[in-house]
């Protein structure tokens, strides 16, 4: 009867932890609204400067000094 009553109550537990992980991830009416969604959303960045170029490779951008020219990361 010990052993029963052990797997019942780790049946339990077990059962109980789910649920709430199942709360955790439960979405509600408001927050799957579009404007809650346009709220929470990143903003869209450039991720090449103008993509492969003549001397640079995407991510990096032609810069020249006073005596030479290089590539540097885009910003």
């Amino acid at each position: 009867m010990r052993k029963f009553a052990m797997t019942l109550a780790a049946a339990a537990l077990v059962l109980g932890v789910t649920s709430m992980a199942a709360k955790a991830q439960a979405q509600y009416a408001g927050a799957a609204g579009i404007h809650a969604q346009l709220k929470n959303a990143t903003p869209i960045e450039q991720a090449a400067c103008r993509g492969f170029g003549p001397y640079c490779p995407p991510g990096y951008t032609r810069v020249c000094g006073p005596y030479r020219c290089w590539c540097r990361p885009c910003y």
